[in-house]
């Protein structure tokens, strides 16, 4: 990998992790899967599929924590804080008015509490066993409407007005996990803007996810939106055409298993050398990749990831961003706790702090490689 000079960093370079809000138990969870479920059932019973793999992934400091706590919320931000990580960016589900994981998020926005800066992330796919390898059986559909667009902009509003949320040149971002399944998105998207602005919170930042199925770049103004985020791994950057036909042929006859896997280094210099689009594009980057424990069959596996090869992409990718009108770079984290997709900043029983202390380093800039 190419040396790394050093940068000053300043406030004025924000890193956002993405947050999943999967640890505690809901009704829908106990249904589909059985009583008590979180996302801790699937990463406990992951286990390795070859020598040397790392897995199950389990936690340290926080251990199996149940985010009904409000100890471990503002425990979660002290530690983010520490490390110069700017704010969540909380996954939020939203199925015609049916909010699901939403205690979390509803307890942080009613308490006040942790005083973290926050975004969020709608996540507008359907409910599947994709857990269970089965993506086609539906547990819960994600459908569209006006009057639904209209209804869930009414309720962004309560979340925009709080004055932890991340605002963007002076607006309040909103991300769309899968912007284009939006029947009419330039639609959708006016009906959003119209209500901020009935509610005096004015200008909105939309932005569309750049997902890791993403082929190509589709220019925001296309859809009605004003940015792009970039989502890590996107495999369809490096993938040979073999390894892509080797994962959809597992995924397709359930040969047990069987895994694909990636070399992390190799990837983040792939990813460094992508072009970057003119119009507003948030970069992203991982400390790492296994989602063994969510994939029975045609898990994806990142090999050779370390906090040093994590710094050195955090750190490339800072200096190659270039500041907004404001002076501010954002930049995207996958992500603050995806446990069963090995993709944490958390601290593990491996790594334990590790990757936050690579973070932290990176924002810094205390040493060069």
């Amino acid at each position: 990998m190419a040396d790394i000079k050093l940068h000053k960093v300043t406030s004025n370079v924000r890193p956002i992790a993405f947050y999943l809000p999967q640890y505690h138990p809901i009704p829908e969870n106990d249904k589909w899967w059985g009583k008590g479920f979180t996302e801790w059932t699937n990463v406990v019973k992951a286990r390795p599929l070859f020598r040397g793999h790392y897995q199950p992934h389990l936690p340290a400091d926080l251990g199996f924590y149940d985010l009904r706590v409000p100890e471990i919320r503002q425990a979660q931000a002290d530690l983010a804080r520490e490390v110069d990580i700017y704010g969540f960016c909380y996954y939020h589900y939203w199925f015609e008015g049916r909010r699901v994981l939403e205690r979390p998020f509803n307890e942080v926005l009613a308490s006040g509490k942790p005083q973290f800066p926050f975004c969020l992330c709608w996540a507008n796919e359907n409910w599947t066993r994709r857990w269970d390898g089965k993506d086609t059986e539906v547990l819960l559909e994600q459908t569209y409407s006006e009057e639904d667009d209209r209804r869930h902009g009414r309720w962004l509003v309560n979340a925009f007005r709080d004055d932890r949320y991340i605002r963007v040149e002076d607006k309040p971002i909103f991300l769309v996990y899968k912007a284009s399944s939006i029947p009419n998105p330039i639609k959708t998207a006016t009906i959003w803007r119209e209500e901020a602005s009935k509610a005096g919170i004015g200008e909105i930042m939309l932005c569309s996810v750049e997902s890791h199925l993403v082929r190509h770049h589709v220019n925001p103004q296309a859809l009605g939106f004003d940015a792009v985020v970039e989502f890590q791994p996107n495999t369809h950057i490096f993938a040979t055409p073999l390894q892509r036909v080797a994962w959809r042929m597992s995924r397709t006859f359930g040969l047990q298993n069987r895994s694909i896997r990636y070399d992390y280094g190799t990837m983040v210099e792939k990813v460094l050398q992508k072009r970057v689009p003119d119009y507003p594009y948030f970069r992203c980057v991982f400390p790492s990749w296994d989602n063994t424990a969510r994939r029975k069959v045609g898990a994806v596996i990142f090999e050779g990831s370390t906090p040093d090869l994590y710094e050195k992409w955090l750190r490339m990718t800072i200096d190659g961003c270039k500041p907004n009108r404001s002076g501010e770079t954002y930049i995207f984290i996958n992500a603050w706790n995806e446990w069963a997709e090995g993709c944490h900043l958390e601290p593990c029983e491996r790594w334990s702090h590790a990757y936050l202390d690579a973070t932290q380093r990176a924002m810094r800039g205390s040493f060069v490689r």
